[in-house]
């Protein structure tokens, strides 16, 4: 069968050249001698109505069937709509399970037909296992590697053990396999190492909350080392979760080296790291106002704690509060002066409730209202006792009444104050929260935000309140829980950050550490200049206990009873800190403070800090504790530093900072040499992922689906609290109110891969998932169509794709757009724009392979003399197309490409077959060839566009005039065939610029200088297409209106000298405004 010819024409947005009746130039004409479908007959102009009769009836014909079926559809989904439409665009269709034996490797057999629709269960299935079984992602053996394969290693941030993936995590991982694909493919030798972190203050809530639910039981009662074995068990039963859902999602990590943060070798790591920044003078014990969770009962790292801005009064759920408290309040009450002259200082304080901690009130020494009471002395308003006013430059004058409280026991500022003006040091707030002024008293025990009432009500009973008023402040919360942060004055060990900081500024302004993207930096800079102390004590049981031991008089002391509520369990008073030693073992520490104390070592008596170290430290130790690190093992000498970190950005300093401090400062080296900072990860809506509102996804039941009751029966075996649960549910039954649908691993990857990660965050929903499964799709039909069109000759071995040279023009066209997309694939992820490579993968396979090439090779393969070179094509494409996608989409790129002839010698699998390299498709580039099909495809467009608006249904094949420059009449000749088939047009032919088509013809501009004009006298009636016209401009508004108003107004009156069409087996039309007659069809 001969390819469509083309007559010659050229391209067009809408546009009606010329009214009707206008005067018209004959067109010029090519052919290939036989007319098509729609041709007019010899003697017969393109406007002659004559030949429209047969082709009306054909197309009526056709929409009547095509409206039968949509009414059927209709009435179908009336009778079937559920309570909740799914998401738009889907249909749930009966999943394909794969049901062939396996391979005695254990790989699927691919020789089976290919099915006939694309399903995610089926084409996941048995891949993963296998690439785990044949060792596809461990590094070649270092006597296996080729000499000088350069090296990409890697470590996946250590999710918590007892937790479970969300979508955040899956974005993480998708990136970072996605680049260790790519390399490993391009011959590298990749190790990306997986592993779990003991999460010491979440694990510890999850399992104590898990026993009082369970068996009505504390850790208290179970003791320290019956509570850590239950949480080994519980991190048994659980820790598994995870690296399950990075199975699923196909990370293809070196499961033989998966690492946890309390095995044996890493918590040696923790502790000789501990021993050794504590030899060289940077880590050190003192007594500091801490940053702690009531809550908790544990201090907490500065940047756990997250400031929360109020504007005014605000009423907030505080944890172990019954009711709801107000903050951003300030109240004013008098300081009685020593005396009887009555005069009295004003103070105002957000936090009352400390009033009994106060040790002095300070003003500023300029201050001309209290010059004359510096040196007196205050009287408590409940105590009695008397507190010298002090004078000091900190103070803020402008600030409330430019006296201030001194409270050291729970202020950092206040606390140095006292410090710098020998005060006395009072600690008023308790572990738990709870009041312990000394000598006990009226509030002993009384909750903190309880007690601030009372202490209100008692100034004013005292006739010393002196007002309440709204205050805009920063209330400090607890990332971990939510509780308001308090500060306690506590003994703790603290890591001294000023030069490891300083070192770690300056490996990113040297240019030796790279964040990605830029930005980051200000923020890098910002924090590092302004870097503290690290307090590394956490008040817990689950962790690394803290390798310092101190010496205790006498024999070592039994477990102290139980003091007060809310005091320490484990912590000794304040006042009987002894010497401490640090060491990697008891007898390393015992032989220390024999040496250091002049005594035999047997008569010590050493008692080891009861406190864990912060999840934190360890945390900064992954990139080298889990490749053998203190050891000089093989893979630490063969792969640290790391070459790339992917971590989301919220974790810049959580944990990149002090993984590039402790690298540097315990290896010498950095880490690794750059970092790739995503973006978190949003609902549709913006909102932030919280079980409290249900959108919390497993990446699971994505890949799988899930009903809305699996949802919530899931949420069941989760230790939430029942308000917590029941919000949740809610939640769920908004978000998801028939469940989620399945959409696969390879759907879930291409979804959060294809957003920008480089920015503050990104929003993902089901519905965008849902559309890369339908992008799967169209390549699994894509690869259907190739496997169909057969191989090329029989018996013709397979060529290698980069050898194919065709020589029609849209063979060499795709060929070229394959190479494009090859390099920018490549150019994308060597700048870590991972969503660049995708976009780049995705539109060579929709734009190019499959919108465009698939529809002009239908014609091409039904010609002898076009099919060899089309086959070849095909093959090339689909080969080189399939590994370009398999880092992104690796389970449907497996499964497809194993059904491909391949020229020997083939890898196993497409995971480890050469990514495509730009230099050795470089013969393929034509970027003339791809200019002149770019300004065919325009052409296309505005014939497309035209049959869009107008509605002519897909059987039309109306006739097409081009109107192009001189230059372009040739090369538009040979891609004729592909305008033709692409744009479903009719005999083609060309029309001079200038030239008017005459009434019957419609017209839109392509580009500058060139317009196309379809015929659509007899195909459209005037009437209808006037009505859907002014509709469609009613149903546009502002700017999108006023551009539409004058080219739909153009097209609405180049259908004043149409003729309605004639049905050919009614009566025939008179001339315009003959009047309708005997019921039959109205006429011109």
């Amino acid at each position: 069968m001969a390819a469509p010819s083309l007559s010659r024409a050229a391209l067009g947005a809408p546009r009606v050249l010329g009214p009707p009746g206008a005067p018209r130039a004959r067109p010029r004409a090519w052919s290939s001698g036989t007319p098509s479908a729609g041709t007019p007959p010899a003697g017969e102009s393109p406007g002659s109505p004559a030949w429209d009769g047969p082709e009306r009836a054909r197309l009526r014909g056709r929409e009547q069937r095509e409206k039968r079926q949509r009414l059927r559809r209709e009435r179908g989904a009336v009778q079937e709509k559920e309570p909740q439409p799914l998401p738009k665009g889907w249909s749930p269709p009966a999943e394909l399970q794969y049901q062939h034996p396996l391979g005695p490797d254990g790989k699927k057999a691919t020789a089976v037909p290919l099915p006939p629709r694309y399903s995610p269960r089926y084409v996941e299935a048995a891949w993963y296992q296998w690439w785990e079984r044949g060792g596809a992602f461990r590094p070649r053996p270092p006597g296996q590697a080729p000499g000088g394969a350069p090296v990409l290693s890697l470590v996946l941030p250590p999710p918590n053990v007892t937790g479970s993936l969300h979508l955040g995590h899956a974005l993480s991982a998708s990136l970072q396999d996605a680049l260790v694909r790519w390399r490993r493919m391009q011959g590298w030798d990749v190790l990306w190492v997986p592993g779990t972190d003991h999460a010491g203050i979440a694990t510890q809530a999850i399992v104590e909350r898990w026993l009082w639910q369970q068996r009505r039981q504390r850790r208290q009662d179970l003791g320290r080392a019956e509570f850590v074995r239950e949480v080994w068990r519980w991190k048994e039963r659980h820790g598994e979760q995870i690296l399950q859902q990075l199975r699923a999602l196909g990370a293809s990590l070196d499961w033989s080296r998966c690492a946890f943060t309390m095995d044996p070798g890493f918590s040696r790591a923790v502790t000789e790291a501990f021993v050794r920044l504590f030899e060289a003078g940077l880590i050190r014990r003192d007594q500091r106002a801490v940053t702690w969770s009531c809550a908790l009962r544990s201090a907490l790292a500065d940047i756990e704690v997250e400031p929360r801005v109020l504007t005014g009064p605000t009423a907030l759920n505080v944890p172990n509060c019954p009711h709801p408290v107000t903050f951003g309040v300030l109240v004013t009450f008098a300081y009685p002066v020593e005396g009887d002259d009555g005069l009295e200082v004003p103070v105002a304080t957000t936090r009352p409730e400390t009033l009994f901690g106060d040790v002095a009130v300070a003003v500023h020494p300029r201050d001309p209202r209290y010059l004359h009471l510096q040196g007196r002395r205050v009287r408590h308003p409940f105590t009695g006792a008397l507190l010298p006013v002090v004078s000091d430059p900190s103070v803020q004058p402008q600030l409330g009444t430019g006296a201030v409280k001194v409270t050291p026991g729970h202020s950092p500022q206040d606390l140095a104050l006292a410090r710098a003006h020998a005060l006395p040091l009072l600690s008023v707030i308790a572990d738990d929260g709870t009041l312990c002024p000394p000598g006990g008293g009226w509030l002993q025990g009384v909750p903190r935000f309880e007690a601030r009432a009372q202490v209100v009500a008692a100034l004013a009973q005292r006739g010393l309140l002196r007002g309440v008023s709204d205050h805009a402040m920063t209330l400090p919360l607890c990332s971990r829980s939510g509780d308001v942060v308090e500060f306690l004055l506590k003994r703790q060990w603290f890591l001294t950050c000023g030069d490891m900081a300083r070192e770690a500024l300056q490996a990113v302004t040297s240019g030796r550490l790279r964040l990605v993207p830029k930005f980051h930096e200000k923020n890098w800079k910002s924090w590092m200049e302004s870097a503290g102390d690290w307090c590394l004590s956490r008040q817990l049981w689950w962790g690394h206990r803290v390798p310092a031991y101190q010496v205790r008089p006498g024999p070592a002391p039994r477990r102290p009873p139980r003091g007060p509520p809310g005091a320490p369990e484990d912590e000794e008073g304040e006042d009987e800190e002894g010497p401490w030693f640090v060491g990697r073992s008891e007898a390393e520490a015992r032989a220390a403070a024999a040496g250091a104390l002049g005594c035999p070592a047997r008569e010590l008596h050493l008692q080891q800090d009861p406190d864990v170290l912060d999840t934190w430290f360890s945390s900064a130790l992954f990139p080298f504790a889990a490749l053998g690190w203190p050891d000089q093992s093989a893979d630490f000498g063969r792969f640290y530093p790391n070459s790339l970190l992917v971590t989301g950005s919220d974790l810049l300093f959580f944990w990149v900072a002090r993984m590039v401090m402790l690298g540097q400062r315990l290896t010498g080296q950095l880490p690794f040499a750059q970092v790739l900072l995503h973006s978190l990860v949003r609902d549709p809506q913006g909102r932030k992922m919280s079980k409290s509102l249900g959108n919390v996804i497993d990446p699971r039941d994505v890949i799988g689906g899930a009903t809305l009751q699996e949802l919530q029966e899931k949420l069941q075996t989760q230790t939430l609290d029942p308000q917590e649960l029941r919000a949740a549910q809610e939640g769920q039954s908004r978000q998801f109110p028939q469940g989620i649908p399945e959409c696969g691993a390879d759907a879930l990857r291409l979804a959060l891969s294809s957003h920008n990660a480089h920015g503050p965050e990104i929003r993902v929903g089901v519905a965008s998932v849902l559309a890369q499964r339908r992008f799967c799709n169209k390549i699994w039909n894509a690869l259907g169509f190739v496997l169909r069109a057969g191989p090329g000759q029989p018996g013709d071995p397979p060529r290698a794709p980069e050898e194919v040279l065709p020589e029609a023009p849209m063979d060499r066209w795709l060929l070229a757009r394959l190479a494009g997309a090859v390099a920018e694939c490549g150019r994308r992820l060597e700048a870590l724009e991972v969503h660049g490579a995708v976009a780049a993968v995705q539109s060579f396979w929709l734009r190019s392979f499959c919108d465009v090439y698939l529809e002009v090779a239908k014609v091409s393969l039904q010609c002898p003399r076009l099919r060899p070179g089309a086959q070849a094509t095909l093959a090339a494409a689909a080969e080189l197309g399939l590994r370009l996608l398999a880092p992104f989409a690796p389970f449907v790129a497996e499964e497809l490409w194993q059904r491909l002839p391949r020229a020997a010698p083939a890898p196993p699998s497409v995971s480890l077959a050469p990514f495509p390299e730009p230099a050795r498709l470089a013969h393929w580039r034509c970027p003339e060839l791809e200019a002149r099909v770019a300004a065919m495809l325009e052409l296309v467009r505005a014939v497309r566009g035209l049959r869009e608006t107008l509605r002519l249904g897909g059987a039309a094949r109306p006739p097409v005039l081009v109107q192009i420059p001189e230059p372009a009449h040739d090369w538009l000749e040979q891609l004729g065939p592909a305008f033709q088939t692409l744009s479903r047009a009719g005999p083609v032919e060309l029309l001079p610029l200038g030239a008017e088509p005459g009434p019957g013809w419609v017209g839109a501009q392509a580009a500058s200088g060139t317009f196309v004009h379809l015929r659509i006298q007899g195909l459209v009636d005037p009437d209808a297409a006037r009505a859907q016209l002014r509709s469609r401009l009613r149903s546009l508004r502002g700017a999108q209106q006023h551009q539409a108003r004058e080219e739909l107004a153009r097209l609405e009156r180049s259908l004043e000298g149409l003729e309605p069409p004639r049905d050919p087996q009614g009566p025939p039309q008179g001339p315009p405004g003959t009047p309708r007659s005997g019921g039959g069809p109205g006429g011109f």
